[in-house]
């Protein structure tokens, strides 16, 4: 009875990740390329607009260069996923979600992939340079990162969700680089703990998962309980919010330009509150979305942003927020 009741929870496992893939079935041609370098993913990217946000230098200069450190995180990012995926193959086609990847599933040769991934890597490194030397250094220093992530860090325990936290912070800095702006040591603070909060989230869910014993986990987990994950959640999760508190009560703590940024709080409490929500397995469970044990929605913020529309509009009004603050502070309207 209990074996039948483990395979009908495996069953409904691999249906709901099946039909949340972003791997359509039967994919050829150019969406096939395009699907291989994960462009979902892409929205980590965005965080390199932050700087011109908070600075309020929003112009013609400061958005190009902040969308070419967008264009250049992505072709590195994409890099990395196709590398990961020709690496990978093998174990990735006896997987329920990711033998649905364009080159586990063959739509995808490896030496076009392999140099795919060559040609946008390389790309990414010298033009960063060739724009500037700091935007270089960043790049190159995420490309370090990733290297060292995927030879030895993401097996290393709490080493791992450190190095995620890092990318977020180097995404962050790369805005700053490509356009010539001041990054507070605040604002790379708020940026690392909310990264931090966001991928000891993703262990979570992984870790949920592996007790329906499907597919293929990571090495890492194995050193990982959901009792030591859910202290180290209470902590960033708390410091995750004071620093964004203290950063936005204005400038008496060398923070925020003005003490009005602390009104755009309530959309980052409301926002970490709401993704550990959508991580709860009771939460899945009511939603009738996935098994109550799996928190599979919760491992890919990028999907919880795209799907959870409460999630969706506090993002867009904290934006809105912070943009007409920063309005009225460059009008003298408010100080």
């Amino acid at each position: 009875m209990i074996i039948l009741q483990q395979k009908n929870r495996n069953m409904k496992y691999e249906e709901s990740i099946k039909a949340n893939t972003p791997y359509p079935v039967g994919s050829s041609g150019l969406l096939s390329y395009l699907m291989a370098l994960r462009p979902r993913q892409w929205t980590k990217n965005l965080v390199v607009f932050a700087a011109p946000l908070f600075a309020f230098s929003i112009n013609i200069n400061s958005l190009a260069g902040s969308f070419l450190a967008f264009v250049l995180f992505c072709a590195a990012s994409s890099s990395f996923y196709l590398i990961n995926d020709i690496a990978d193959v093998k174990s990735d086609r006896q997987h329920p979600v990711k033998c649905k990847r364009p080159i586990a599933a063959g739509l995808v040769k490896i030496p076009i992939a392999t140099g795919m991934a060559f040609i946008l890597l390389s790309g990414a490194l010298i033009i960063s340079w060739l724009w500037s030397g700091s935007l270089g250094l960043t790049i190159l220093a995420y490309v370090i990162l990733q290297t060292a992530y995927n030879i030895t860090l993401k097996r290393r325990v709490i080493l791992d969700v450190i190095a995620i936290a890092t990318g977020f912070v180097l995404r962050a800095t790369a805005g700053g680089a490509a356009t010539g702006i001041y990054i507070s040591p605040w604002f790379l603070l708020c940026t690392a703990m909310l990264a931090l909060f966001l991928a000891i989230e993703k262990r979570k869910a992984e870790l949920r998962a592996i007790r329906l014993d499907v597919g293929k986990s990571r090495s890492v987990l194995k050193r990982y309980s959901l009792n030591l994950l859910s202290r180290m959640e209470s902590v960033i999760t708390a410091n995750t919010i004071m620093t964004y508190a203290l950063w936005s009560s204005g400038p008496q703590l060398k923070g925020a330009s003005t003490p009005w940024m602390i009104l755009s709080l309530p959309f980052v409490v409301y926002g970490v509150f709401r993704y550990q929500l959508l991580s709860d397995p009771k939460e899945i469970a009511r939603r009738k979305k996935c098994n109550p044990d799996d928190g599979v929605h919760s491992e890919r913020p990028e999907e919880v942003l795209l799907r959870d529309i409460p999630t969706l509009l506090t993002v867009l009004g904290w934006i809105l927020t912070v943009f007409i603050i920063l309005f009225l502070k460059h009008e003298g309207v408010i100080q």
